[in-house]
């Protein structure tokens, strides 16, 4: 059932990872590329709406200067970053200009998925794209990224590109065939996980390291399907080098390990908070408050806050912990840290007494708040 929906699908994100898109550390491996742009051509042309997130530019970039591994310095990654992005970008355009398909260049950034009018202007973009039968090519812009706000791999970026334009499914190529039950490297005779629920915590224990060329190893793509999965977005890992995986793919055939959604999407905005990477303080709730959010889907009251951490001011997305240091959800704060921790732990009664003004009943209001 969740194959035919996937069959289904209409708007899809499909990711390829460095370590496909490069010939071992030694430049662009166009026979794949073309391979791939073979069959999102032919999806294209059955009506389908596909976005391409792919990695490479640094890879491409290490090869093209000479370098003999990816490079520590940001500086240094940005330069081969630069450099890599011109070869990425113009074999993609040269593949699909010979089919008659446009392309377009995105690079993203986290500050423009961070900020709320340019979250909505670049799925405005997106969208309008891909209604002009348009596929747009995604990568982050690892230019002018910094270590503090990049995406720290195009597996998360792809599920966030799933969030910001609702896709249906989302595709993650990679150098395995699946998820196994245990690292298929260190255990040949590994068991592959055909199917499961995208929110299946015990995943995680099973996910390996990445490779040399890329940042990313099984884990980022466990969480980059859970992350999808908050828009109703199905995903699909699976190798690259397959033959015709993308068209097996779309004609539900059993391939890869597909990570279900099975809750219902989370509102536009809601998407948009859960998807936030920096956050500027923790608030630390006790048991009562943590409960009430779980299974109530109330607002946070000020009362159910024990310790405040970091330094943030008014709107700002802080994250709500256990004792543990746990996440339990984030949100939008209606008070500065200062005044949180003035308020903590007291009724909501008590705030016009304590800071002096009457402000939000609410330290973050359940319309801005979302369980992770």
């Amino acid at each position: 059932m969740i194959r035919g929906k996937i069959k289904n699908a209409k708007r899809i994100v499909i990711k390829v990872g460095s370590s496909l898109v490069t010939n071992n550390g030694l430049g662009l491996h166009h026979q794949r590329i073309l391979h791939w742009v073979e069959q999102i051509v032919c999806l294209h042309d059955e009506g389908k709406q596909v976005v391409l997130v792919s990695s490479g530019a640094v890879a491409e970039g290490v090869s093209r200067l000479g370098l003999k591994k990816r490079p520590e310095e940001m500086h240094l990654q940005q330069a081969a970053a630069a450099v890599g992005q011109m070869g990425l970008v113009q074999i993609y355009e040269s593949f699909f200009k010979n089919h008659d398909v446009q392309t377009a260049q995105i690079l993203l950034s986290h500050e423009d998925l961070s900020d709320r009018t340019r979250y909505l202007n670049a799925r405005t973009t997106l969208t309008t794209l891909l209604d002009m039968g348009v596929i747009p090519v995604v990568n982050e812009n690892d230019t002018v990224a910094t270590a503090e706000l990049c995406f720290g791999d195009n597996d998360t970026l792809a599920a966030l590109v799933a969030n910001l334009i609702s896709a249906e499914a989302m595709v993650v190529l990679t150098d395995q065939d699946g998820i196994y039950e245990e690292d298929p490297r260190l255990n040949t005779s590994s068991n592959l996980i055909p199917e499961a629920s995208a929110n299946d915590d015990l995943l995680l224990q099973v996910a390996g390291e990445g490779t040399r060329l890329g940042r990313g190893g099984m884990l980022t793509k466990i969480s980059a399907a859970k992350l999808a999965a908050r828009s109703g977005t199905d995903t699909v890992i699976a190798n690259g080098e397959i033959s015709d995986v993308l068209l097996k793919f779309s004609a539900g055939e059993l391939i890869g390990s597909l990570l279900y959604a099975d809750s219902e999407p989370m509102a536009a905005r809601k998407q948009w908070l859960a998807g936030q990477l920096l956050v500027k303080g923790t608030l630390q709730l006790d048991p009562g408050a943590i409960k009430v959010l779980k299974n109530s889907g109330t607002s946070l009251l000020a009362v159910g806050v024990e310790i405040v951490e970091g330094q943030f001011s008014r709107g700002d997305v802080v994250s709500c912990v256990d004792s543990e240091g746990n996440e339990i959800a984030r949100g939008l704060v209606n008070y500065d840290s200062k005044e949180v921790d003035t308020i903590r732990g007291k009724a909501s009664e008590k705030i016009v007494g304590l800071l002096g003004y009457s402000g939000d009943e609410e330290i973050i209001h359940r319309d801005n708040l979302v369980l992770v």
